[in-house]
């Protein structure tokens, strides 16, 4: 039950070329920074990452976009990386767009072991494109299929050697889904602690999710666009 792994070089191990990841976090908010530079350092390459941002040229994703491993994104929002928009428009980076709740709720579909799901949102957009469609109540919705992956990496504010997780403010976002979906799931966290030392009434992700544990260490914490009042 000890899934303790001592950094993010061991808890990567087994993720090779052309794997499907999910990266957890909301726009820098939440990243699993440790492991995203395990990752650049490990040289892998054609992945299809699963994040809802795609980080910014300098950090995040936009490491692994900057050394071109990354084969294809399936995101949200990708606004603040103009690697990612050059990679994009010369044909570089297949990318797949999506609705954010329909994202989220694709990836909590597949932790939950629903194959797929009608949502009303795309419908008649570009997303909508190809896809089956049914009335429910006198409104059109289209069916989108769950999303899983080979390993998920997810970050956490605290955890336990079983894998119990907590999350902490916006963190709570993207994380939670994907660490039910991955068929390895990694977490990172800031704060490794031992088995009774978590609440159990405010445990977000159960342990039976997550597979390598491991306390992460340097944490920039970065804000995509710092904005703050006027005096």
């Amino acid at each position: 039950m000890n899934k303790i792994v001592n950094n993010a070089q061991e808890a990567i191990a087994g993720i090779h070329d052309g794997m499907t990841l999910m990266l957890g976090g909301f726009g820098l908010c939440g990243i699993p920074e440790n492991a995203i530079a395990a990752l650049v350092k490990s040289g892998v390459k054609e992945l299809t990452c699963i994040s809802n941002n795609a980080g910014v040229d300098d950090f995040g994703l936009g490491l692994l976009l900057q050394q071109k491993q990354i084969k294809k994104m399936i995101s949200s929002y990708v606004g603040e990386n103009a690697e990612f928009e050059r990679q994009l428009l010369n044909g570089e980076l297949e990318v797949d767009l999506i609705p954010q709740g329909s994202l989220a709720e694709r990836c909590r579909a597949g932790g939950a072991g629903i194959p797929a799901f009608y949502t009303p949102a795309g419908y008649g957009t570009e997303v909508g494109g190809g896809k089956e469609v049914r009335v429910f109540d006198g409104k059109p919705h289209i069916l989108e299929t769950a999303l899983t992956a080979d390993f998920a990496i997810v970050k956490a504010w605290k955890g336990d050697r079983l894998g119990n997780l907590i999350y902490k403010g916006t963190a709570r976002n993207f994380n939670p889904p994907m660490a039910m979906a991955g068929r390895v799931t990694i977490a990172e966290v800031e704060h490794l602690v031992e088995p009774g030392e978590l609440d159990p009434n405010y445990i977000h992700t159960p342990g039976i999710f997550v597979q390598r544990i491991f306390e992460g260490k340097d944490y920039e914490k970065r804000i995509e666009q710092r904005t703050i009042r006027t005096r």
